[in-house]
């Protein structure tokens, strides 16, 4: 029996070619739908059928699906880290060069000039004003990153290909970012120190509880005089009052962003895009070929990569049929499952259990067919949230 994928968006056509037709339908409406693959739209709990087992989003942030009732009913969550980075990366550099030099501010200027119709003027005037558009430029300038993830290793790169000094500050900074990281890239050792050394801040956070507003007031007044602030990552991380008290004083020269709000705009300090930091046709092709192929191992594997809320877990499968179970994070769980499974003479062959705050996960091959009653017997068990057989012993 084909499985159903639920697609909420349109996706790209790169990322559904992922979805082998022999095995896959794909459309925007199934009842009972085995996945739901999005991008920006916001789903509510009430739209999550009962049969779903997982959900993909082709992007980075999942703040438009209820995370933590999917994790109350088993359904890891599956983003697209990493695969919009180059697309970012590339709009920040647009962004270093509009808060560098008086390009938004000459292109206005050209644009009030259409109704000279004398060449000759026109090229004096331009020559006689152009001195007011003038810049500067980004070479010996400092740059400083915060969160060095994928898009912000790739931005302290740029950086330092445009030949910038770079500081970089992420508390949380991952061994595989550590090594993707130019050893050029000083660190900061608070945020305060790297806003007080910089002429230019990029921010690249995800939003939590502890980075919401994070640039508030107090961190803006350890900021260099006269520095900019970039801002490609969400708009909540900036406590927008204290950017526009900083703007209003000097402090703050310009702030660039992705997230247009009506305080903002029409300002000439504040350069604002709608919202374009991943729209590239290659993001959108990286985003859904990544969501697909994780919901593809998931539902054929049961592997997990880049969930937001389950452990990463893959185990290569050998011979025989697969359980995945998910359970509460609490003590005897496991051991009790296969306890059901020795009582049936199942043999165990391999097996893989971790972890991620409330929830474990688990998969387990074995030699032999559980029967229903077996698997409902795991699934009665305290804890147990949701148990599947993956595979048939048999083929």
């Amino acid at each position: 029996m084909a499985k159903q994928i639920l697609t909420l968006n349109q996706i790209s056509m790169k990322g559904l070619e992922r979805l082998p037709r022999k095995t896959y339908e794909i459309a925007s409406e199934f009842a009972e739908p085995h996945a739901i693959l999005l991008r920006s739209h916001k789903l509510l709990e009430a739209e999550i059928p009962e049969s779903v087992l997982a959900i993909g989003r082709a992007g980075a942030g999942v703040n438009n699906i209820p995370v933590d009732a999917c994790t109350a009913r088993g359904i890891p969550v599956f983003n697209s880290p990493g695969a919009n980075a180059n697309a970012v990366k590339e709009l920040v550099a647009t962004g270093l060069l509009l808060g560098s030099r008086g390009i938004v501010e000459g292109i206005g200027y050209v644009e009030s000039l259409g109704d000279m119709n004398d060449g000759a003027e026109l090229n004096k005037t331009l020559e006689a004003q152009k001195k007011q558009f003038k810049g500067s430029e980004l070479v010996g300038k400092t740059l400083g990153v915060v969160g060095l993830g994928a898009i912000g290793s790739m931005v302290a790169e740029m950086g330092l290909t445009l030949g910038m000094d770079v500081v970089g500050f992420d508390p949380a900074l991952s061994v595989e970012a550590a090594w993707r990281l130019s050893s050029r890239v000083r660190r900061a050792d608070n945020l305060a120190a790297l806003f007080s050394k910089c002429d230019y801040v990029s921010l690249h956070l995800p939003v939590l509880d502890s980075t919401r507003g994070l640039v508030n007031a107090e961190l803006l007044k350890t900021m260099r005089s006269g520095a900019c602030l970039l801002n490609f990552a969400r708009q909540e991380i900036v406590d927008e009052p204290s950017v526009i008290d900083a703007l209003d004083s000097g402090l703050l020269r310009k702030y660039i962003a992705d997230f247009p709000s009506p305080a903002l705009i029409g300002r000439n300090d504040v350069v604002l895009m709608p919202h374009i930091g991943a729209s590239t046709e290659e993001a959108e092709d990286n985003c859904a070929i990544m969501a697909a192929d994780q919901l593809v191992d998931f539902l054929e594997n049961g592997n997990i990569r880049n969930s937001v809320n389950f452990p990463t877990l893959q185990l290569d499968r050998v011979s025989g049929c697969r359980l995945s179970l998910t359970n509460e994070n609490v003590p005897k769980i496991l051991g009790s499952v296969l306890s059901i499974l020795a009582d049936e003479n199942i043999n165990v062959i391999d097996m893989l259990n971790k972890s991620r705050d409330e929830v474990a996960y688990n998969l387990i091959d074995i030699g032999n067919q559980p029967s229903k009653a077996v698997l409902n017997k795991m699934h009665q068990l305290e804890g147990v949230i949701n148990v599947r057989l993956i595979g048939d012993c048999a083929s």
